[in-house]
């Protein structure tokens, strides 16, 4: 058993049977372990990790790491834009934007804000087609 004081005063209650690590050791693997806990609620949450495509352990472990390695690029293209966006926010836009060529830091800052509305009209047509070749 390990009792340990964090800053605020409170005394928290661990039990363990690795006599090898300290006091303090014991409290940070608690605490580390809620913040693991949370991120991979965050990860079920906005990415595919309700069913596996594989059921051997290495496909399974694919899958985990993929899932990481994208969530770590969204949190760094949440970053880099600046945007006060939520994750499961920046996440759909670049789900929604992935196969158009379109620049992600667009996408998260300026995207949906960028589009101009259309006046309305009566008759429903368009008034100005134009034709783009690319």
């Amino acid at each position: 058993m390990v009792y340990y004081k964090d800053e605020k005063g409170r005394k928290y209650k661990f039990i363990t049977n690795n006599w090898e690590i300290t006091t303090e050791e014991v409290a940070l693997i608690y605490k580390y372990r809620w913040t693991i806990e949370l991120t991979f609620k965050k990860l079920k949450q906005n990415f595919q990790l309700h069913f596996f495509y594989s059921e051997t352990e290495n496909g399974i472990k694919t899958q985990v790491w993929c899932t990481l390695i994208t969530h770590l690029l969204l949190q760094v293209i949440g970053v880099l834009s600046k945007s006060k966006k939520a994750f499961s926010t920046i996440a759909a836009l670049i789900r929604i934007h992935l196969i158009s060529h379109l620049d992600l830091n667009w996408v998260v800052t300026k995207g949906r804000g960028a589009y101009t509305k259309r006046k309305k009209n009566k008759n429903k047509s368009p008034t100005n087609l134009q034709l783009i070749l690319f």
